[in-house]
């Protein structure tokens, strides 16, 4: 669990197609172009704004010390207040702007990433790392455009501008000036990017190894704390932790020190100017003008500095962004199966064969079945034996590598995503159980049910009584994940919400899971007693007590059916069911024996 994060950092940190991260990005941001090439303006107009404030009260001050006739300040004074409030609105009206088009842009990067996210599951990316790509790393691309393009297109707008007004007063002036401005908005970027560069690299891939160090500290602190290794992995964490705080405060000092260099830079620039402009025999009043212009202008230009650090933090998350944004997304055949899915079904496998990688062995191996409306039939095998890959075909989530599966003669893969599941469903796999109360996660099954339907399914799921019994009944708060409940009343609930659904084929994998021996047979009879007539069940179970009446049992082994037939056929046949069979009844008669 510990070391496989180590690895994963480093991977996570190469610096692979650095420059194709912002084109991924910006292709995105192309429909939102005028918005934001419209915030960059307000933004340009906004600092020109704050320096020409700057200049004009400068003039307007140095001036008024000489006390002219208040005709020649009028102008200056009227020029103050009208900069003072423009600056305001502008920068109200660029931020209204810029966060529009951005939070309009992260709308669809999120969703393109949950989509690649969803496509990718069952691969390498941990559940913290999905968080932090979801959310921190999302927001680098918010960062990307907002504190590094709109600033640095302003910052650079501003000091064109600024150059172009000081030539107007002292062409050498401007001169210096100019060197200035080149030195703060290209000089000091260039040393901010190449000192954070390297720690930079680090920080995206440690926050999200960190955020998986925070999942399996507190979904996995049961089975730590069972094996004793809660604190191995408690230190591997806060070893990381101690790691990634390193790297913030060499990002810091970095920072104050390009910052100083910064501050040095306008004092220099600005002597410069003054200079340059005494020596071309500028008028004292315009000499303060250039002084305090420059410190404005350079102030503005170092806003590149701040850009280009964060730009350099940024590239980790973008690239691990990018490298979801520009992922091929399966996309899904039109639809040409039927519309109306709420009639009886039939359902047959035909030589399927499915792998979740290339050169392993098979998760199912040529299985074929048939399952005609009204049919039951139970699939059972050792743990890796396939079942569960079975129900996830049969639900449409795993696409078969060869073979068929049709659903009255159509292909799975013709009938709508969202369709679908009005004909096939039910308990499958870690049935997940919301954060919210017994009628709430039940009328996930069907939405109008009413609360006859609602005590019937409980019933038939053996859990009608416990909700009768709880003060709040109905709205009784399950908790997350349902840890507020027994495992085996997580099991009834999610099964009650799979029987209220109803599906033509129903889906039960493994449906009285964690159940002792008679409450799990009381269970299954009472779920299969309320299947609708006409409707079909596959049933997945590992226990093979209960299936006596079904129509026919499947035996895996290996991904491949090694034996089929009704219970008794495969009771008196030398082969694993009835191994099995005579195991799991010994064990029961003995479990049943020392129950009190």
């Amino acid at each position: 669990m510990t070391a496989e994060h180590g690895p994963a950092v480093v991977a996570d940190a190469a610096p692979a197609g650095r420059a194709a991260a912002e084109r991924a990005v910006l292709r995105l941001a192309r429909p939102y172009l005028g918005r934001l090439v419209g915030a960059g303006l307000l933004a340009a107009a906004t600092e020109f704004a704050g320096l020409a404030l700057m200049a004009t009260a400068t003039w307007l001050l140095m001036s008024a010390a000489g006390q002219p006739p208040l005709d020649r300040l009028t102008v200056a004074i009227v020029a103050v207040r009208a900069l003072a409030i423009s600056r305001g609105v502008f920068r109200y009206t660029e931020r209204l702007a810029g966060h529009d088009a951005v939070l309009r842009m992260i709308t669809d990067v999120r969703a393109r990433v949950f989509a690649t996210l969803a496509a990718r599951r069952g691969t390498a990316h941990r559940s913290g790392d999905v968080l932090s790509r979801l959310v921190s790393d999302v927001e680098a691309v918010q960062d990307l455009l907002l504190r590094v393009l709109v600033p640095a297109s302003a910052a650079a707008v501003v000091g064109v501008l600024a150059v172009a007004v000081a030539a107007l007063i002292s062409p050498p002036a401007a001169g210096a000036l100019a060197v200035g401005l080149l030195v703060a908005g290209v000089a000091l970027p260039a040393l901010a990017t190449a000192v954070t560069r390297r720690s930079a690299a680090e920080v995206a891939p440690l926050r999200g190894a960190l955020a998986t160090d925070a999942i399996d500290l507190t979904h996995g602190a049961a089975d730590l704390a069972a094996f004793g290794a809660t604190d191995v992995t408690l230190r591997a964490a806060e070893q990381r932790a101690h790691r990634l705080a390193r790297l913030e405060r060499r990002l810091a000092a970095t920072g104050f020190a390009v910052d100083a260099a910064g501050v040095l830079a306008a004092g220099v620039t600005a002597a410069a100017v003054v200079l340059v402009a005494l020596a071309a025999d500028v008028p004292g009043v315009l000499v303060g003008v250039l002084a305090v212009g420059t410190l404005a202008a350079v102030e503005v230009m170092l806003a590149l500095v701040a850009a280009a650090r964060q730009w350099t933090q940024l590239r980790p998350g973008l690239t691990r962004v990018a490298d979801l944004l520009d992922a091929d997304l399966p996309t899904a055949p039109p639809a040409t199966g039927p519309t109306d899915l709420t009639g009886p079904h039939e359902l047959r496998f035909v030589d399927v064969t499915v792998r979740y990688r290339a050169g392993a062995a098979p998760a199912l191996d040529g299985v074929s079945l048939d399952l005609p409306a009204g049919r039951r039939i139970a699939v059972v095998g050792p743990s890796g034996a396939g079942k569960s890959t079975l129900a996830a075909v049969l639900t449409g989530t795993v696409r078969p590598a060869s073979g068929r599966v049709t659903l009255d003669g159509h292909d799975l893969s013709a009938y709508a995503e969202e369709a679908l599941p009005r004909a096939v469903g039910g308990l499958l796999a870690e049935a997940y159980v919301f954060h919210a109360t017994v009628r709430e996660n039940l009328l996930l099954g069907q939405a109008g049910a009413g609360e006859e339907e609602l005590t019937a399914a409980t019933a038939a799921a053996g859990l009608l009584d416990w909700v009768r019994a709880q003060p709040a009944g109905w709205d009784t708060l399950v908790g997350e994940e349902g840890g507020q409940l027994s495992g085996g009343q997580r099991q009834r609930l999610a099964l009650a919400r799979a029987l209220l659904a109803a599906p033509p084929v129903l889906v039960l994998d493994e449906p009285t899971e964690g159940l002792d021996p008679t409450a799990a047979d009381a269970v299954l009879a009472s779920a299969l007693a309320a299947t609708p007539a006409g409707h079909s069940v596959l049933l997945i179970s590992h226990r093979l007590s209960g299936l006596a009446e079904l129509d026919e049992i499947v035996v895996l082994d290996g991904g491949r059916v090694i034996q089929r037939g009704r219970h008794a056929e495969l009771v008196a046949a030398p082969g694993w069911y009835r191994d099995q069979w005579l195991l799991q009844a010994a064990a029961e008669r003995g479990y049943l024996a020392l129950a009190p």
